[in-house]
Formats: C-alpha cells, sequence, structure tokens
C-alpha cells in the first residue's frame, strides 16, 4: 500500500457477518487502520480517505464501509424529519443525482424500517425542493448515493456507503442461484481457519467454486476490490479524489503475485458443478492457481506431492425433509476420507447440520460459531494426526483441546 497518506482521519464503520468481526478488525488493522470498537456485525474504526478506498478494496471478509456524518435524538416523527432537515444536503448530494436510505431501527419508538426511510427521504427531497424548486430522485436499484440510517434507542447515525454494490459481491460469479457461500462468508472462513495462503489447500466438495476462488485471491495477493462491478459509491462523494483512487488501484494491481504460492486444488462429485467452478475461475482470472476434478468425496486424497496443510470444506446440510440417512451417511463418509486420505492435515467442515456433523467420527477442536444467510451453522476443526495420538482423559484439565485419534 502506498504510504502517501493525505487529509485528517475520520470515523468509519465497516458492517459484517455474524462471527466474522475479529477477522476484519485484523484486516482493517493491517490496513493500518485504528480499531475504535468491534461490535457485533460491525466495526468501528478511524482512518483517512486513503484507508476508505484501500478498506473497499481489501477488506475480504467486510459487506459495507460507511462513513458516518450526523447523528441525533429522534424519539417521534416530528423530530426526526426535523432533524434530517437541519442536515445541508448540499454536501452531500446533487440534485441531479439518485439516492436511496437504507435503515436499520432497533428498540426504538419509530418500530419500522421502512416508514423511518420513507420519512427522512420526504425531509430530504422538501430540503431541496424548498431552496431549488427541484429535487434529486430515488433509485433503490443503482443510486449514486447510498445512505444509511441506523436508530438505536431513538439515537440516530446518518452514514454515506462508500460501497455501492455490496463488497461480498466480487463480481466473478457467472451465476448467483446455485452458489451456497457469499464470497466475503468464504473469505472469512480460510482466514478463521489461520490458513496463510502458502500450504496446501483441499476442497473435496468444492461445488461451484468459492471456497477455492478466495483462497487464490489470498494466496496471490489480490484485492478483491478489483473486480467490484461497477462503480464504488465513494465515486460519487463530492470530495472523491480521483488521483489519489487511480494510486490506490495501481499499488494494488502491483501487489498481485503471479507465481503459483502453493497447491489449490478442489473437487465435487457433480460435473456441473465443476464446470461451474471452472467458468468462475477463469471470470477472476486465475485458472493458473487452481486444480479441478470430477470426484466423489469417498475417492478424495491428498496430493501426492504437496505438503500437508488444510482441507475446508462446505458439504450441504439436507434442509429437505426426508434426508436425514442420506445426509448421515455423507458425513461418515466425509469423516472416514479425512482418516484415511489426509493424515497430517487440519481439517474444516462448515455446517448448518450439528446432528449429521456427529457422524463424521471425529472429535472436533474448535467449533465457531456463524451463519450461512438464516441458517445457524458451525466452522468445525479437526486435527488428523500422522499415526495414533494419545487422547486426554475425560475429566482431565485441557480436555477441551481433546486430540483426535487416527491410525
Amino acid at each position: 500500500m502506498s504510504a502517501n497518506r493525505r487529509d485528517q482521519p475520520f470515523y468509519m464503520t465497516a458492517t459484517t457477518q455474524f462471527g466474522l468481526e475479529e477477522v476484519l478488525a485484523q484486516e482493517l488493522r493491517e490496513l493500518g487502520a485504528k480499531i475504535e470498537k468491534v461490535g457485533q456485525r460491525a466495526i468501528e474504526f478511524s482512518g483517512n480517505q486513503q484507508l476508505l478506498y484501500e478498506a473497499c478494496l481489501w477488506c475480504r471478509t467486510a459487506v459495507r464501509i460507511l462513513r458516518p456524518f450526523a447523528g441525533f435524538s429522534a424519539p417521534d416523527e416530528k423530530s426526526l424529519y426535523r432533524e434530517v432537515g437541519r442536515i445541508d444536503w448540499t454536501k452531500y448530494l446533487r440534485q441531479d443525482q439518485t439516492f436511496a436510505i437504507t435503515a436499520v431501527v432497533n428498540k426504538s419508538n419509530l418500530e419500522h424500517s421502512l416508514f423511518v426511510a420513507q420519512l427522512t427521504k420526504d425531509a430530504i427531497v422538501d430540503q431541496f425542493r424548498n431552496r431549488t424548486g427541484e429535487r434529486p430522485n430515488v433509485d433503490v436499484r443503482n443510486p449514486d448515493i447510498r445512505l444509511h440510517l441506523h436508530m438505536l434507542e431513538n439515537e440516530v447515525v446518518l452514514s454515506l456507503d462508500a460501497s455501492g454494490e455490496s463488497l461480498h459481491k466480487r463480481g466473478y460469479r457467472q451465476q448467483t442461484n446455485v452458489a451456497p457461500l457469499n464470497e466475503a462468508l468464504a473469505a472469512g472462513l480460510l482466514l478463521l481457519s489461520g490458513w496463510d495462503g502458502k500450504t496446501t489447500l483441499v476442497d473435496p466438495m468444492c461445488g461451484s467454486g468459492t471456497i477455492l476462488t478466495e483462497a487464490a485471491l489470498i494466496a496471490q495477493r489480490i484485492a478483491p476490490g478489483l473486480y467490484h462491478q461497477g462503480k464504488f459509491g465513494f465515486e460519487h462523494w463530492a470530495d472523491f479524489d480521483a488521483v489519489l483512487w487511480e494510486t490506490v488501484q495501481m499499488d494494488a494491481r502491483q501487489m498481485r503475485l503471479e507465481e503459483p504460492q502453493c497447491y489449490i486444488g478442489g473437487s465435487d462429485l457433480s460435473r456441473d458443478f465443476i464446470e461451474l467452478a471452472r467458468e468462475n475461475i477463469a471470470a477472476a482470472d486465475l485458472e493458473d492457481f487452481i486444480r479441478l476434478g470430477v470426484r466423489d468425496v469417498k475417492d478424495a486424497a491428498a496430493p501426492a506431492r504437496a505438503e500437508p496443510g488444510i482441507v475446508l470444506t462446505n458439504p450441504p446440510y439436507g434442509e429437505r425433509i426426508g434426508e436425514e440417512t442420506e445426509m448421515d451417511d455423507l458425513y461418515k463418509t466425509i469423516g472416514d476420507t479425512l482418516k484415511t486420505g489426509f493424515q497430517g492435515y487440519d481439517a474444516y467442515i462448515f455446517t448448518g447440520n450439528l446432528l449429521a456433523a456427529k457422524r463424521v467420527g471425529l472429535k472436533a477442536s474448535r467449533r465457531i460459531p456463524l451463519y450461512n444467510g438464516p441458517i445457524d451453522c458451525r466452522l468445525l476443526k479437526y486435527e488428523l494426526y500422522r499415526g495414533t495420538r494419545k487422547v486426554v482423559k475425560e475429566g482431565e484439565e485441557g480436555s477441551e483441546q481433546e486430540r483426535t485419534k487416527t491410525e
């Protein structure tokens, strides 16, 4: 990253998914941010304009980067309309620009977020109309300016959304209706595992390849924001610095490593999924860094000439009625494959089916709570030792660190 830091620091908020807060905070620290608060699904931090641009470009687990600019109390409709109307909106929005408002309301007298967003929109539009006789238009799909309103216990914070399209939408995915993991969550699983981008990584049930693609982006030091579709939100702001933004992008492109850093490979029983994975990987220009094959998980094994690393996979959860037996058999097969084919590896299974996960037949040394959309999930870690390993007896101190016994 360029060390040329312009202008004074200001406060920002980065949003993420539940369970990825500390991972995102570390990403921001590595960019030079000062972390002010780690909250639930949000990180408050400070930095300057260059840091804001870099956060949008580099943060793998962020969903949005917000820049707060106003705060006030609003216990009722009149106070909300009045306080929004007191802001000089010409600083943030031109009348020839489109805008949209996202409102999140918790524990407040005004309970309905859509009503709060509508009232805020009315106050903004009325100010422009009263001053100039003209007004900016609302565009909920692709606005120039995205505004975020957060109301907690009648306290309102208004922010500019720097992201534009959600940051998890990298742009390389060719079909969005078949992948069970979004890109930010896939990257989060990799970072939670502690994978350093230099050791072997295998996904034996890779589906459309999101975990593999995000792994290659990490290993090759590629900024995910380089795939962002359309403009970032900050490119429409009044203080947008085009020269600085071009410099930040240029620095990011120069960070890319062209030589493969490690073995990254995946397989799936479905030939259609593997073909889709190839399309996604090609769209990300990563064909040289990822190996794919059509293979049943029961036949998966560690690559012959690669040092042990990690296995990371997101198997089906079996959400349809009547799939219980099928899922039990599948997870037992996964466990058998890990024990026989990946000794010396650390294995991570991300699943929303905790009952079926018991059939893996291995003792999890870590259980990290996460969500995949609305589904309560766990990232389960299994340590697959070569030969035998002494198991801590039940009741002994440190039993939480019980080691798997494999032969």
